[in-house]
């Protein structure tokens, strides 16, 4: 039924083709399955059926998979409750639990063609007053998301008003050492700092991966969705904006200032300074402890990418050609950084 015979990571493609055409009202096979390169946890692949429609498919990665850690029902549950708010997430199709179709919980949404900026090179895409514009889209879509009430909305996530962060350094720290990398040591050490200056908890939807590289955008700046909500729960909702500081690179910054070179090294962005600015006018929230985010944010992506490259260690990523040691020097940075930043 299906259109390539190749084997694809993570994919039966016959199995799957029948359930999307069985429970997607208009979708025919055959179908061709593309793995979408840049995704380095969940897998997303590009569905296509015999009409040329087009759909998103994903699925937690193909082996070692700590506990919890890709809930595919969670990203379900998000998407699903944010239609209608105003927040621009991809329309949710079908969810599959029936591990006999392709080994796996798996969901199906529309695929939303857009910009979508991984690096400085992705950026050129949008002229330099489209990025700006983008800038303020970023700042105002997040403030958007943090504004609306939890308790109206079907999302899974602690009610809880605090101990946030806490639970989420417990978290992390546990799947690292469940993994025991060489940096284990030093993420315990820094755990331990930034439990002993937790900020008061603003309680909202944590994104827990708001960045340039997670949202789609027309060529004007707009965005069109926000993915990848696999992280997302209740509970502070200032880790989204420490997150996507830490990972906004700024042009001519030669000491270590984010996570990644990111697209907003090319210019014509926003600095985090201005994006901070225009997060707290619209959001209304209080952002005089940011440096105590950015420094969470650097210690959890390094965690996060101590996960990434442990799977890609032991082949659960599929062959999309990344080179996973490339991933050595940023966690060092991160971890080194946000160490310097909390004994400051």
């Amino acid at each position: 039924m299906t259109s390539d015979s190749r084997p694809i990571a993570g994919i039966e493609p016959d199995a799957v083709t029948r359930w999307i055409s069985d429970n997607v009202q208009g979708f025919a096979g055959p179908a061709q399955f593309t793995l979408i390169a840049g995704g380095r946890s969940n897998l997303t692949y590009l569905v296509t059926d015999t009409q040329g429609r087009k759909v998103a498919l994903r699925r937690p990665p193909t082996g070692s998979v700590l506990e919890s850690a890709h809930d595919m029902g969670r990203e379900w549950k998000f998407i699903t409750a944010l239609q209608g708010t105003g927040v621009p997430v991809a329309a949710p199709l079908a969810f599959c639990d029936d591990h006999a179709v392709t080994g796996a919980d798996f969901y199906v949404m529309d695929f939303v063609d857009g910009v979508v900026m991984g690096d400085s090179d992705d950026a050129q895409q949008l002229s330099e007053p489209a990025r700006y514009h983008a800038s303020e889209q970023i700042a105002d879509v997040l403030a958007r998301l943090h504004s609306l009430d939890v308790n109206e909305l079907d999302v899974p996530g602690s009610r809880k008003t605090t101990g946030y962060i806490q639970r989420q350094v417990e978290r992390w720290t546990a799947q690292v050492q469940a993994v025991m990398p060489p940096e284990t040591e030093q993420v315990v050490r820094i755990a331990q700092l930034l439990i002993e200056d937790v900020p008061p908890q603003v309680t909202g939807i944590a994104h827990g991966d708001y960045r340039v590289g997670n949202l789609s955008f027309d060529p004007e700046g707009n965005i069109l969705a926000i993915f990848d909500w696999e992280l997302a729960t209740v509970g502070d909702s200032m880790a989204d904006l420490g997150w996507l500081l830490s990972t906004w690179s700024q042009p001519g910054e030669t000491a270590f200032a984010a996570t990644t070179h990111t697209p907003t090294q090319a210019g014509g962005f926003m600095t985090r300074d201005e994006v901070t600015q225009r997060y707290a006018e619209k959001s209304g929230n209080d952002v005089s402890r940011i440096d105590f985010y950015v420094a969470f944010q650097r210690w959890r992506g390094a965690c996060i990418q101590l996960g990434v490259r442990h799977r890609y260690e032991v082949g659960a990523m599929g062959d999309d050609g990344y080179d996973h040691r490339v991933l050595d020097k940023t966690i060092a940075g991160a971890l080194d950084a946000a160490e310097a930043d909390l004994r400051r």
